[in-house]
This record gives structure tokens, C-alpha cells and sequence, in this order.
């Protein structure tokens, strides 16, 4: 990478913390995140905050509910940019191609939450953009979900198919220390 890849960070608000979603993997995700988010703070990347606020009034992450807010630890400082958006993908509806492009980003950095949903979603419209996505399996994280045949899938489960269907395909999927260690 010649220039400094952006750090996506995706959906870190307080809502998540709710025990409306279920049960929750990977619970050391934040404090990977957090650790990522120094470095390019320290170096001075590009730190670029995707905020979701759902449609659905009963949501946690619907703007009129507290849960709407983003977890302290990664409140925006000056100089982040932060988008809103309303659908899955970090891209749609928002001026997050136009910033990137308009900044000569060519590189990202994803993190976040939910693995198959929001972050699965901004990964692949990133990589069909054009992008280079490197994704972080251990500052991602989701909860667990039942099939339309009932059958039920623990976090774990749907974190590892998300990632696989990512890896090498959309993404490279990569931990903490492993991409620290790279730049």
C-alpha cells in the first residue's frame, strides 16, 4: 500500500450491547478494535466511523433510542469523518465512495459490527468498487440467528461461514496481530 489504508470502523453503538440480537461472539472484539484504532490515530490514517440508525422504531439503533449512540470508547474525534446510514452497506445513501476517492484512499481497513450483515455488506460493495479490503476476523463480531427451517447457529457459526465467504474473494481476512504486524 502506498498510502495509508482508512480505518472503517462499522456500527460500534451501544445498542449492540442490548439482549435484543441474542447471544454474541467473539466479546474481545472491542478491545481489538480499540488497539487498531490507537495505531491509526498515533500515525494519523484516515479514520473514517459508519454509524447505523435503523428504520425500525423498536430497534435499539433506532435514532429516537439511546442505544442509537456510539460506544464511548469510539466516539469520533476532529478530523474522522462519520456517515449515517439506514441499510446494511456503509456505501448506500451515504458520500462514503466520493470521500475515499476524493481523498486517493484505494485501501481499507473494515472493523465492526454485525459480521454478516453490515460489515459482510460494506466488504463486498467495497471490494466491487475497486477497493482493497483487508478484513479483521477478531475486531468483527455477531450473534447468533435460526435459519427459515429453525435450525439454530451459534455466533461462532455465522462469524466463520461470514468470513470464509469473504476470504480471498471479497477480502483479505486477517487478525489484529497479523495486520499490526504488516504495517
Amino acid at each position: 500500500m502506498t498510502k495509508a489504508p482508512a480505518l472503517i470502523l462499522i456500527d460500534l453503538q451501544i445498542g449492540f450491547d442490548e439482549p435484543y440480537w441474542g447471544v454474541r461472539n467473539n466479546p474481545g472484539a472491542e478491545e481489538n478494535i480499540s488497539k487498531l484504532l490507537a495505531k491509526w490515530r498515533a500515525k494519523g490514517w484516515p479514520i473514517i466511523h459508519v454509524h447505523h440508525h435503523s428504520q425500525n422504531e423498536i430497534s435499539p439503533l433506532h435514532p429516537n433510542h439511546p442505544g442509537s449512540s456510539v460506544k464511548p470508547e469510539f466516539a469520533p474525534i476532529a478530523g474522522e469523518s462519520v456517515f449515517q446510514k439506514r441499510v446494511n452497506s456503509g456505501f448506500i445513501g451515504t458520500n462514503l465512495e466520493s470521500e475515499l476517492r476524493d481523498r486517493g484512499i484505494t485501501d481499507l481497513v473494515i472493523v465492526g459490527l454485525t459480521t454478516d450483515h453490515c460489515v459482510s455488506t460494506t466488504t463486498r460493495m467495497a471490494a466491487n468498487f475497486g477497493f482493497g479490503v483487508k478484513l479483521v476476523s477478531d475486531a468483527t463480531a455477531t450473534f447468533d440467528r435460526t435459519g427459515p427451517n429453525g435450525k439454530h447457529y451459534s455466533g461462532d457459526e455465522m462469524h466463520d461461514l461470514a468470513l470464509a465467504s469473504l476470504h480471498n474473494e471479497f477480502a483479505e481476512v486477517m487478525s489484529t496481530a497479523n495486520l499490526l504486524a504488516t504495517m
